[in-house]
């Protein structure tokens, strides 16, 4: 059986994790016939948002706990993973990946990669174990991996720009489609980037779960 480490950066589209990005990816893991640790660093987060009003409301929150409560509590700092204890290594989206995980919300071609996260997703790279990365969350792809990197996160015309800025390679991506980048074994696509709705999410995301999931065999 697979092992998955899959990383959170909070919960809530506007400040940490994308809510049903985590879970799609979670049922899927499981549909797969695999097993998963959530994980998060334990860490402020940038700020809190009001997701009924859409702005900040100056709460603060920690990324560690914020992600169990998408988990039920099951999740553990990021600090206690061990890419040798993992097949497969998963990142689902929401802008606190841009907000939490690295600076991009903030700083775009110019972001740095929250240190813990960039050896985290660096090692499984070095491992030459595969990995997932959804919605936002491949801005983070030319910092773990290099120059020439290939993923997707739709068609968003301002970060696919950023992403080449860096130093990666942007395909246009459906929402219910994949990029699979064969050299580097990391696998992309748009989720809520372009969806507008569970069922246009899932379509990505099951398919993204399931190749991850082949590679790691």
């Amino acid at each position: 059986m697979s092992k998955v480490a899959v990383l959170l950066s909070g919960s809530g589209v506007f400040d940490g994790a994308e809510v049903n990005e985590v879970v799609l990816t979670l049922l899927h893991i499981e549909k797969q016939g695999a097993s998963y640790q959530c994980f998060a660093p334990n860490i402020a987060q940038m700020h809190t948002v009001n997701h009924l009003t859409g702005e900040a409301d100056g709460t603060a929150r920690n990324v560690l706990a914020e992600s169990a409560r998408i988990a039920r509590g099951n999740v553990k700092p990021l600090s206690e993973l061990e890419v040798a204890d993992f097949d497969a290594l998963l990142v689902p989206g929401g802008f606190g990946v841009a907000k939490n995980f690295c600076d991009f919300a903030v700083k775009g071609a110019d972001m740095t990669v929250q240190p813990e996260v960039l050896a985290v997703c660096s090692g499984f790279a070095q491992a030459n174990k595969p990995a997932g990365y959804m919605c936002i969350a491949p801005v983070l792809l030319p910092k773990v991996y290099g120059e020439g990197v290939t993923c997707t996160i739709g068609n968003d015309a301002d970060v696919a720009a950023a992403i080449e800025s860096m130093g990666g390679r942007h395909v246009e991506c459906a929402v219910d489609d994949l990029v699979t980048d064969n050299t580097h074994k990391v696998v992309t696509t748009p989720a809520y980037m372009l969806a507008k709705s569970v069922s246009d999410a899932d379509a990505g995301i099951s398919k993204l779960v399931a190749q991850v999931l082949a590679t790691s065999l």
